[in-house]
């Protein structure tokens, strides 16, 4: 069996199409699996860490601000999405799918444009609970289209629709057990309450606002402690800074291991991307999500709205974060029934066997 994976961008699409892919293996040891991307960007390096091969596409998004710079760029799409579309036809070609899986990002378009048109059956993963315009588009020639949420009917054919959830790392579940080991991994102190911040592999200018803006709630609460992930792109800029420097703040880069950051955390602030709300669902910590406001149709808010209209989360706005996301903090760690509460209700919509 020949597989093609397309998936790229950010880990929200990467790592979801990694997951299948090692599902697929250990299903079925033979398969062949090849993943198409864009070249550039994150999946070129992602998906050979993962061990799988990988062709890339010279394709790119559609600006939506504009500048002189983007309208350039706007008018050099359509050669950049001719080109890819010739080059994908030579890769069907050459391997011959049997069945080629979409999971977004900029070389998922033309990908499952071109498998369907060479009539290779096609399957769409859609993450969020409001599809993107990519996938509305190549829902009308996909066979199945497996979605993490209820309601993708309103842009999808119901009849095509398979309520899958987002396929998440297996390392992901059951980490529970880990908690000794993260506290050593990330040189924690055993006795005190972790918060994890999770800006994602790039990092969040709001939620590095949050810890950096204020050093004095860091210095009063000593029985505090956070794992701040603040991007690589931040991390020189951030790394002197005053709230940096105490010792019950651990400024990283990156977490390489999210399963043991997500294993000490008593409470995860992050942003509400579709993969990062699927990791939480299945790890049960308090979390408090603050949708990034800069996404296509809004749909972290929508996605964090899922979750805080069953009590499984808090939500709070991009624009209020800096100012209530500590604050919040402290009133679930001060209310041990509030926090076990979210815990129950965001463990009920996990769904571990996604992938």
């Amino acid at each position: 069996m020949k597989i093609i994976f397309s998936a790229g961008g950010t880990g929200g699409h990467i790592f979801p199409a990694i997951a299948v892919a090692d599902e697929l293996k250990r299903q079925i040891p033979d398969a062949e699996i090849l993943f198409v991307g864009a070249n550039g960007k994150m999946e070129m390096e992602r998906v050979p860490q993962a061990g799988y091969r990988i062709e890339g596409l010279n394709i790119v998004g559609f600006q939506r601000k504009l500048s002189v710079k983007n309208i350039w760029h706007n008018l050099k799409l359509p050669f950049k999405i001719l080109d890819s579309m010739r080059t994908v036809r030579r890769i069907l070609k050459d391997f011959q799918p049997d069945v080629a899986i979409g999971f977004g990002g900029f070389a998922s378009g033309p990908t499952l444009r071109a498998a369907a048109k060479m009539s290779v059956p096609t399957i769409i993963q859609e993450q969020n609970s409001y599809a993107g315009v990519t996938n509305k588009l190549l829902a009308k020639e996909a066979k199945v289209i497996c979605g993490a949420y209820e309601g993708l009917d309103k842009f999808f054919p119901k009849d095509k629709i398979i309520l899958t959830g987002n396929p998440v790392r297996s390392d992901i579940i059951n980490v529970t057990a880990k908690r000794g080991e993260g506290i050593s991994h990330f040189g924690l102190d055993g006795t005190k309450k972790t918060i994890f911040v999770s800006g994602g592999s790039l990092g969040a200018r709001t939620l590095n606002h949050c810890i950096e803006q204020h050093a004095d709630f860091f210095s009063e609460h000593a029985d505090i402690q956070v794992i701040w992930q603040c991007g690589k792109v931040n991390y020189e800029s951030l790394k002197n800074c005053t709230v940096a420097q105490l010792p019950n703040v651990h400024l990283m880069p990156f977490v390489q291991r999210m399963d043991l950051a997500y294993a000490v955390a008593d409470i995860v602030i992050a942003r509400a991307g579709a993969l990062t709300v699927s990791e939480l669902c299945l790890v049960g910590v308090p979390t408090i999500l603050i949708p990034s406001p800069n996404v296509a149709e809004d749909h972290q808010t929508k996605n964090a709205m899922a979750l805080s209209k069953k009590n499984a989360a808090i939500l709070i706005r991009d624009d209020e974060a800096v100012e209530k996301t500590l604050p919040m903090v402290l009133t679930i760690f001060s209310d041990s029934q509030l926090a076990q509460s979210i815990r129950e209700n965001i463990l009920k919509l996990g769904k571990p066997n996604a992938a």
